[in-house]
């Protein structure tokens, strides 16, 4: 698996969000910017994501993801 395809599947699931994927073999860092994340506690925002992913982790093609979620607020805030 490499980082355009763990992109698309993040696309597939979260289609309103700018989503950036880095890194190879089996471990990504994410960063994902949407609004879909408002009023979300931090877990909540995690695990959409994860749910994303959760098929290809179970079977080991994603070993480590690191993942940042924003609304487009905070990553305004990050700039």
């Amino acid at each position: 698996m490499d980082a355009a395809t763990v992109e698309a599947l993040l696309r597939d699931h979260l289609a309103d969000c700018d989503i950036a994927v880095n890194g190879e073999g089996a471990n990504y860092d994410i960063t994902v910017i949407g609004a879909v994340f408002e009023g979300m506690r931090p877990v909540k925002k995690q695990q959409l994501v994860y749910g994303a992913l959760s098929e290809h982790i179970a079977r080991g093609d994603i070993h480590a993801v690191n993942i940042r979620t924003f609304t487009p607020a905070q990553w305004q805030e990050q700039a």
